[in-house]
């Protein structure tokens, strides 16, 4: 597959016909959201709504990994406020897109990475992906409001509150993802699924909008 290139510092855009492909690119942070990714993320995504000719959007991970949340060195460094006040406008944008968000989780999708493809319309997993709430053990909070929109509410209340690490295998049984794939077919797989879309189905993207809550107002 061949796309046409957007320049970031900290993510890759590219356009193929009416099909995006947006990667995030820190792979020796494992993709951790710094605010600068935060940052280009809502750029991209503002970019990509207003253009015509986009209809859909993959999402995914330089590397070994999706995404491993937010970079937790931020929050050594910054001011703890501000940092919250600029996540809720990141997570309103990317949960508030108005054009559909496939997923394609390579590797480990943890806290904020888990977020962010929740966040998303699909999810297509590799098969060796996992996902969970880890930084409930260094007393950071989990997006429980978020994950019992897409998890049985028993087990969003688990992943929450023990931080244990969920397989692709028990994502797919409990409908968090709606396919596992090998690993070297991911991407393939998911621009197909983002193709089928563009070709039909993205008009009701707008329609899900005004049904799901606004979690990050």
């Amino acid at each position: 597959m061949e796309y046409k290139q957007m320049q970031y510092e900290a993510l890759i855009c590219e356009q193929q016909d009416s099909v995006a492909l947006v990667t995030l690119n820190r792979p020796d942070k494992r993709n951790a959201l710094s605010r600068l990714l935060r940052d280009e993320i809502v750029a991209c995504l503002g970019e990509l709504e207003s253009s015509e000719d986009v209809h859909a959007i993959v999402l995914t991970g330089a590397g070994v990994s999706f995404c491993a949340g937010f970079d937790l060195s931020e929050f050594q460094t910054g001011d703890m406020e501000e940092i919250f006040t600029h996540a809720t406008s990141y997570h309103h944008k990317v949960h508030n897109c108005s054009k559909p968000i496939v997923a394609a989780v390579n590797g480990n999708a943890m806290a904020g990475g888990m977020d962010l493809a929740a966040m998303c319309d699909l999810r297509i997993a590799a098969v060796d992906s996992m996902f969970g709430q880890p930084q409930v053990k260094m007393g950071i909070e989990a997006a429980y409001d978020l994950m019992s929109t897409v998890l049985p509410g028993p087990l969003a209340r688990e992943l929450c509150l023990t931080g244990r690490p969920m397989n692709a295998n028990e994502a797919l049984s409990v409908h968090f993802v709606n396919e596992v794939v090998e690993a070297d077919q991911l991407l393939e797989h998911a621009h197909r699924v983002a193709e089928t879309i563009a070709a039909s189905g993205y008009a009701m993207k707008p329609s899900f909008l005004q049904t799901q809550p606004d979690l990050f107002s």
